[in-house]
């Protein structure tokens, strides 16, 4: 059974059914709109923690969906999930892939910039300070891209950008 006909709360049974209506109106050909129910099907597991599930929703919406926009909020999506596992390396290469995908994406530049600034944790309490800092650097510069697209977010980053000298002006917006 789909995820979609198992959602048991009224909020996810309103989302939906509106989301078949609209997907139903939209004029978009049959592999775009299967795409976009393996997509919301993820979603909906993702949201419920149900990673494995996510994945294979997502894995099925990637060999569907051809457009890149769309394409690269999959990725992003599945990068979290990598995340969130701790599996780093595959979180950053799908962040990198949502990005050459669409570059106007910053959730997808922050992430990576926390990525990094996890590691470079990691490293200085590992005692390899200049590794870390290697870190640090790299998180800079992938939040800088982030703040420049959405100046008004990511407020805790120009603040650890202010105060580790990592900032070039003092105010992004």
């Amino acid at each position: 059974m789909p995820r979609t006909q198992r959602n048991d709360n009224f909020i996810d049974k309103s989302f939906t059914v509106m989301a078949d209506i609209i997907l139903k109106a939209l004029p978009t050909n049959k592999k775009a709109k299967q795409a976009f129910a393996y997509y919301r099907d993820g979603m909906s597991a993702q949201g419920d923690g149900e990673y494995a599930e996510a994945l294979e929703n997502y894995e099925e919406a990637l060999k569907l969906e051809e457009d890149p926009y769309d394409r690269s909020y999959i990725l992003y999506n599945m990068g979290l999930i990598y995340a969130s596992n701790g599996d780093h390396d595959k979180a950053l290469e799908l962040y990198h892939e949502s990005i050459e995908l669409n570059p106007k994406m910053p959730q997808a530049l922050n992430n990576i910039a926390v990525v990094y600034h996890y590691l470079g944790e990691k490293e200085k309490v590992a005692g390899n300070s200049e590794n870390g800092e290697a870190l640090f650097d790299k998180a800079a510069e992938y939040w800088k891209q982030a703040i420049r697209i959405a100046p008004n977010n990511y407020i805790e980053a120009q603040n650890w950008l202010k105060t580790t000298g990592r900032s070039e002006i003092d105010v992004f917006f």
